[in-house]
């Protein structure tokens, strides 16, 4: 039997994922990850029967909880579907999909709009690390064109802003940057 899951399909950087709550999905990260591929259309190199778009940087996907952790707003899972085999992969972060958490989260009223830029407080589960992503909410909510300015692949970043507590593994920070986002470290914790 078929059940609808809720998702949002965003493109952060030079990416385009899934963006699940958590709660919506599977708790068991088996039966997760086979829902995973079904929403992808994985194993497919075409992914024909899903949402996937047949290549790495459009089989994506962020499953994000509420945070309990203090200095955090959001826990970002980020979770690589493989296109052409039955895999899903938690072993790295993705900065591009990153820059969608922090929409999403004022989108779902998990965080209120703060003024001019609402700080989204975020912990990359991946990575055990932190990022603020500095959202554009001008006249109470997101403005997609700052966001999608910032996330070109070409020109300088604008308006969207990233502070990390905690640095990113190396690939992500690339990611990141190559997504065009600005990245100002804080120091490690």
């Amino acid at each position: 039997m078929l059940k609808a899951i809720p998702c949002t399909v965003m493109r952060g950087g030079t990416s385009k994922g899934l963006y699940f709550d958590a709660a919506d999905l599977p708790a068991d990260p088996a039966v997760r990850d086979r829902v995973l591929l079904a929403a992808m259309g994985s194993p497919d190199t075409r992914q024909i029967d899903g949402m996937g778009g047949a290549h790495s940087l459009t089989s994506k996907v962020a499953v994000l909880s509420r945070s309990a952790h203090p200095d955090a707003d959001v826990d970002y899972l980020f979770l690589q579907v493989v296109v052409d085999r039955a895999e899903v992969s938690d072993s790295q972060n993705c900065g591009n999909i990153l820059a969608g958490v922090g929409p999403w989260a004022i989108e779902a009223g998990w965080v209120p709009v703060a003024g001019d830029v609402t700080p989204v407080r975020i912990h990359m589960v991946n990575s055990k690390s932190f990022a603020t992503a500095l959202v554009p909410t001008p006249d109470g909510h997101v403005t997609y064109e700052a966001v999608r300015a910032s996330m070109a692949y070409r020109g300088p970043p604008r308006r969207f802003r990233w502070s990390f507590s905690t640095w990113p593994a190396p690939p992500a920070a690339r990611c990141c940057q190559r997504g065009g986002c600005a990245i100002r470290s804080m120091g490690s914790t």
